[in-house]
């Protein structure tokens, strides 16, 4: 089975996760693991992992984190900064994307290059702050949120790390930013799996069994005459790529469901149910289709997921269906007080996971994304609810009968150079965001039902902070965690001033369906 056609509900993707931190406490016991720990000590980017790079401009930003909230209390022993540097430090052997800087081909003529930082040096990407009195969620988020807007240094290893005190009741927040170039959900998920543990006392097991934790690999950073060479050779294969690429695509063709015309595409000419049941080329235009600014809005709560299954098994369907219907919900209660609800429905893009079986443990983005209408033009949340069963059904159809790694294949093919530069005319004119085919990004990463710890002291929740683009300035994700969805919405600051009435609205969803179906 590929990737595309892996099950997408929760219950069925958390025995991954548990393998993913079977693999992190083996990592740690200096075991064997699915990670490649050894691994090249220069290694090319690919296209969609350069994609990520060539998006950002002056308000736009390609990393992606995660707030972890932790009780100190529940340590064994003394718990604070210093723990936290010392766990990294003694891990870091263990974290590629951690250790490695870019280096740019001459002319962008191709992808750049991972290569081992020499200079690496962790307190520059490990910091210490903490939030004002009183300490509380919306202090927390309005603190994350600066950090997050602010970019990484291409000059080093393209992540960061805060260790947050001040919340009140006496508990501490950490907050990590790797970009995505580096890191998609998945690969994101198992370096966490790496720093965090299934017990308050394996901790220490890094400083124990970590193998050749103290030797320093050198790296040769090669010189601009022998990346051109390199890049010689990469586009001497291009033309072959090209070929198969068109026979892969023309393979796939007899599979995909007929268009009726290319009106129908942008919504037009289409009876309404039709027009309602597959997403067209072009979304409606909303408020959240406009260019963004450089400032940012994070917003964050938990549901509970037993919440969530039990509409799913009133309604006879998924937990990713309630979810995105939910989110459906908030967005449409926010569009409505704003007098801003198109007569269309909204879009969703849904990223996917193509990450096959043997890429397990990779770094690195293994990625697709399923376009959806969410129903947002129905009222009434239960008829909602089916109509994203519905179209979700679709979506997962549609994207199936296309090879998983075609989007990949198509970054991949793509001469770098051009890609680069039509990446930064569409981005820095503000033209993404006039013609395109989502609205918003909602997205879920299934994790684990038992508890974590991070240097012995155990998680309260773990929330996602994601990426906004010109064109699509909400984001919803959400991470599972020990019986709670744990939400993290990111949306402009300008145009979505007000984004924590969103996330209770998101709440209102879920209690309105819960009364409706249980």
């Amino acid at each position: 089975m590929r990737a595309a056609e892996r099950p997408h509900d929760y219950e069925e993707a958390l025995p991954a996760w548990e393998l993913l931190t079977r693999n992190s406490t083996r990592a740690c016991s200096g075991r064997n693991t699915g990670y490649r720990v050894l691994f090249s000590p220069m290694e090319q980017l690919n296209g969609m992992d350069a994609g990520f790079l060539n998006m950002e401009t002056p308000v736009q930003r390609g990393h992606v984190g995660g707030v972890v909230i932790v009780d100190p209390s529940t340590a064994p022993d003394d718990w604070g900064y210093d723990t936290i540097r010392a766990l990294i430090q003694d891990r870091i052997h263990l974290l590629p994307p951690f250790r490695r800087r870019l280096v740019t081909v001459p002319f962008d003529i191709d992808h750049p290059y991972w290569v081992e930082d020499d200079a690496f040096d962790l307190d520059f990407h490990l910091r210490h702050i903490a939030v004002p009195s009183p300490g509380d969620a919306e202090t927390l988020a309005t603190l994350v949120a600066r950090i997050h807007e602010r970019p990484l240094d291409r000059s080093r290893p393209l992540w960061e790390m805060y260790v947050i005190e001040g919340l009140d009741g006496g508990r501490v927040a950490t907050y990590t930013k790797l970009h995505h170039a580096a890191v998609d959900g998945v690969s994101g998920a198992e370096i966490l799996t790496i720093l965090l543990d299934t017990s308050p006392d394996d901790h220490d097991i890094g400083v124990r069994h970590a193998p050749d934790r103290e030797t320093k690999r050198a790296t040769r950073v090669p010189g601009q005459v022998e990346l051109l060479a390199r890049s010689a050779l990469s586009a001497a294969v291009r033309p072959a790529k090209a070929f198969r690429l068109g026979y892969e695509v023309a393979r796939s063709i007899p599979g995909l469901k007929p268009l009726e015309s290319l009106p129908a595409l942008v919504g037009l000419g289409r009876e309404r149910d039709e027009l309602l049941s597959r997403p067209s080329l072009v979304a409606p235009h909303t408020v959240l289709n406009a260019p963004i600014t450089p400032h940012r809005r994070w917003a964050f709560g938990d549901i509970a997921l037993g919440t969530a299954k039990a509409i799913k098994d009133a309604a006879g369907v998924t937990v990713n269906d309630v979810v995105i219907a939910t989110a459906a919900g908030a967005v449409r209660r926010w569009l409505v007080e704003n007098d801003a609800l198109p007569t269309r429905s909204l879009q969703a893009m849904v990223p996917i996971s193509i990450r096959t079986e043997s890429e397990e443990g990779d770094i690195g983005n293994k990625v697709s994304a399923m376009i959806a209408p969410i129903g947002t033009h129905l009222e009434d949340s239960v008829e909602r609810l089916e109509f994203v069963h519905q179209t979700m059904q679709v979506a997962k159809e549609t994207h199936q009968a296309t090879p998983a790694t075609l989007l990949r294949d198509f970054a991949e093919f793509t001469p770098p150079a051009v890609a680069a530069r039509a990446a930064r005319l569409v981005f820095r004119n503000g033209r993404a965001g006039r013609i395109t085919p989502f609205n918003l990004v909602i997205s879920n990463v299934p994790g684990p039902n038992f508890p974590l710890y991070l240097a012995g002291a155990q998680l309260e929740g773990h929330y996602p902070v994601s990426a906004i683009i010109d064109g699509a300035a909400l984001n919803i994700t959400l991470h599972s965690y020990r019986g709670m969805l744990c939400f993290g919405l990111v949306a402009d600051r300008e145009l979505i001033p007000d984004l924590w009435d969103v996330m209770g609205y998101v709440r209102d969803e879920f209690a309105a369906l819960e009364d409706r179906l249980t």
